[in-house]
């Protein structure tokens, strides 16, 4: 088969990938889904395998064998090091000529802006954030967790609302609602009942996610100690936005801040606004947005900058997308 596409576009998420065939011109000759890209867990080769299916599949219905670039935006590719060997591992399967990997925060950020220039945070199930300039500086955080100086997203939101509620129930801590609102989700009586449950695994560790949306509900109905919480996440999620602006010497331009991942795109009021009256005060030029394009976009507009594709490939490419 012939070399006729130029990029091959990849999203890769803990739950799920996204892959994109694209021509020089910007025209999308193919999509596939997979499932997540977990390489921590499984290990690099194996994190790789599973991507290979929605690849074989997209390059198959494309009708091109390898492309000349691949564009790779890889969740757990958290730093340099880790970019390096992904990048090893997806250039051995000769799927392109050339492959950039970078976390995929990147594809959020190249998805909601028209130039590789803002600044994105993402706040899912942890939280993240990443700043690009035309020129290729960027700025990023190790984003590892408690271990890197990382707070919040909807994982470590659930465990403050869980310790908050347990301190108020057993009286070592402030009296909040969520004492009675986080068991009351799963239809327990009490935070002894819910710690129990999670102990022995009665309810599995990952339900702990659902949890997010009670602290907000909650939050919205008055409690203070959950507003707290919710304030300090809009606090973590303005500090490195406004630390991004200034290592990349956006401070002083009118510049976007992207905000997406399934916390804030869910635009909580309280969040939503606090984000927004802080960085108004810390950073008066950035304008602030929610991105709701499919991060798959972003790795592909970053695959056509890499090959110095025309503005009107990057415009028809955001025109399949958005349609």
């Amino acid at each position: 088969m012939g070399l006729t596409a130029s990029v091959l576009a990849v999203d890769a998420g803990n739950s799920k990938t996204d892959v994109a065939v694209v021509t020089a011109g910007g025209d999308v000759l193919a999509t596939a889904r997979g499932g997540g890209f977990r390489p921590p867990a499984v290990g690099v080769e194996r994190a790789v395998d599973a991507l290979a299916d929605a690849v074989t599949r997209a390059l198959a219905a494309a009708g091109v064998g390898s492309v000349d670039h691949v564009s790779a935006c890889l969740a757990n590719a958290d730093l340099p090091v880790e970019e390096e060997q992904l990048a090893a591992a997806l250039h051995a399967r000769a799927w392109g000529r050339s492959v950039d990997v970078r976390n995929d925060t990147f594809a959020v950020l190249r998805a909601g802006v028209a130039e590789p220039r803002g600044v994105a945070v993402v706040c899912g199930a942890g939280v993240n954030c990443v700043g690009m300039r035309p020129d290729g500086r960027t700025a990023r955080f190790p984003a590892l967790g408690r271990l890197s100086g990382d707070w919040g997203g909807g994982w470590g939101l659930a465990e403050e609302a869980l310790w908050h509620a347990a301190r108020a129930e057993d009286g070592r801590g402030e009296p909040t609602e969520l004492a009675r609102a986080l068991p009351a989700h799963f239809g327990l009586d009490s935070m002894y009942a819910l710690i129990e449950a999670l102990h022995l695994g009665r309810i599995g560790s990952a339900r702990r996610h659902e949890l997010a949306p009670v602290l907000f509900a909650t939050a919205a109905d008055g409690d203070g100690v959950a507003r707290a919480i919710v304030d300090r996440q809009a606090d973590e999620v303005v500090a490195m936005a406004t630390v991004a602006l200034t290592r990349l010497d956006l401070l002083a331009e009118e510049t976007p801040v992207l905000l997406g991942g399934s916390v804030l795109a869910a635009r909580h009021p309280r969040l939503d606004d606090r984000v927004r009256r802080l960085l108004a005060d810390r950073a008066p030029l950035a304008v602030p947005r929610v991105v709701t394009a499919r991060p798959v976009l972003g790795a592909a507009l970053l695959g056509l900058d890499r090959t110095g594709a025309a503005p009107e490939a990057h415009a028809r490419v955001r025109e399949h997308f958005d349609a």
